[in-house]
């Protein structure tokens, strides 16, 4: 297995644990306080942490690695801008339709980077990696496709609310994934990615607070904890895949590992929330495991 794989394979991972986790405290939080709140507070919990690792660079070594022109900044905050979108979007989906029908569709978007990267901007694979590449995507869309929420006598696509919401999450989801891949490469990838982290916060700032109709008080103090668990989860897998993305070109499995959070969060609800696993998502959890090795072997 080359060093370049191996940077991938970790980085990937380290996507997939961060958003996994995550995704678990989300569940303690969204329920007692709203999305929005859950979204803006996490957020801003790990961009403070984020912004002090700034401030003791630029102490310590001064300006080196950061955006050295204005078309650098310029661009570290439109991906902060357009990850922030992405959120907004997938939110906003989630509230108005079924997450059996919308989730499947936007756990897509790790596949769509996939192909971009292999047939668009011509990432050399094997064999090896394809088959490795299409075991993780079956069982991302496994893990995110709940068959009783799709129980319905006539269940019309084209009629689902917050089909539009998540299809534009998807695309920008893509879009940000792939380019961000290109833009970072080379660059000093921590500061990069707590830059384009803290601008993605400032635009959820400004977003949560636009909405007049939501509470974002934190009324019970226990809730907490989990939202510093959500935003060290995001930090840690904003980071890691800008970690792989700029130190190698496996830009498809770096993406498809990161896209399997769903494994993490389906795992600790089980042990901690004694929520059980069925059996398309024990197929999709073999298939992700598989993927893994696979890839790990080559």
């Amino acid at each position: 297995m080359s060093n370049s794989i191996t940077i991938a394979i970790i980085a990937g991972l380290g996507g997939m644990l961060g958003w996994g986790f995550a995704d678990f405290f989300a569940k303690k939080t969204i329920d007692k306080i709203g999305d929005v709140a859950s979204l803006l507070w996490a957020h801003t919990l790990a961009a403070s942490v984020l912004s002090a690792y700034i401030i003791f660079v630029l102490i310590k070594d001064g300006t080196a690695g950061f955006p050295d022109n204005f078309s650098g900044w310029l661009g570290v905050a439109f991906f902060g801008f357009l990850q922030a979108i992405v959120y907004i979007f997938v939110y906003k989906a989630f509230a108005k339709g079924k997450l059996a029908v919308l989730n499947p569709i936007f756990s897509s978007y790790a596949g769509l980077v996939a192909l971009l990267s292999i047939f668009v901007f011509g990432e050399a694979v094997t064999g090896n990696i394809v088959l490795a590449l299409l075991l993780l995507f079956c069982g991302i869309l496994l893990m995110n496709l709940d068959l009783d929420g799709l129980k319905v006598k006539k269940l019309k696509l084209d009629r689902q609310p917050g089909l539009v919401e998540i299809g534009i999450a998807t695309v920008l989801a893509t879009v940000w994934t792939v380019y961000w891949a290109h833009f970072i490469a080379g660059k000093n990838w921590k500061i990069y990615a707590s830059l384009m982290y803290i601008f993605m916060t400032l635009t959820v700032i400004i977003y949560a607070k636009s909405q007049k109709n939501e509470s974002l008080k934190v009324k019970d103090k226990t809730v907490w904890k989990y939202l510093a668990g959500i935003g060290i989860g995001e930090a840690v897998a904003y980071i890691s895949i800008s970690y792989g993305f700029g130190l190698t070109s496996h830009v498809s499995i770096v993406a498809l590992l990161s896209g399997a959070f769903a494994l993490p969060a389906v795992i600790l609800a089980a042990v901690f929330l004694k929520e059980k696993i069925h059996l398309l998502q024990t197929i999709a959890i073999i298939l992700i495991l598989c993927g893994v090795a696979l890839v790990a072997v080559i």
